[in-house]
């Protein structure tokens, strides 16, 4: 089973940006989709972009415009390029790998914006 270890989280000011890892024990190229998902205070958690094998990135309409995801095969991580924060980005933000039938999830990495 391939491990996903999100880092990068913090607290940042509104406004301010983060950047998020996810590294993989394995080669990210073997998903066919990649994505990070996010699960606010008292909230479900919910989807916030996604990568495929052929390189085509969705967003969820919240954070379309401030958010980028992008991978890096050679470093085997995926990446979430957080801009223009605000408070409603507090949440712990989750990698996930998609491959075939199996779903791979990491541990989730703390994201804090203060107003």
């Amino acid at each position: 089973q391939v491990q996903l270890v999100e880092s990068g989280g913090g607290l940042v000011e509104a406004g301010g940006s983060l950047r998020l890892s996810c590294t993989s024990s394995g080669y990210i190229s073997s998903f066919d989709i990649m994505a990070w998902y996010r699960q606010g205070p008292g909230k479900q958690r919910e989807w916030v972009a996604s990568i495929g094998r052929n390189s085509i990135t969705n967003y969820a309409g919240s954070v379309k415009g401030r958010f980028t995801i992008s991978r890096d095969y050679n470093a085997n991580t995926l990446y979430l390029q957080m801009n223009n924060l605000n408070p409603a980005d507090t949440a712990v933000y989750y990698c996930q790998g998609r491959r075939a039938t199996i779903t791979s999830w990491g541990q989730g990495t703390q994201v804090t914006v203060s107003s």
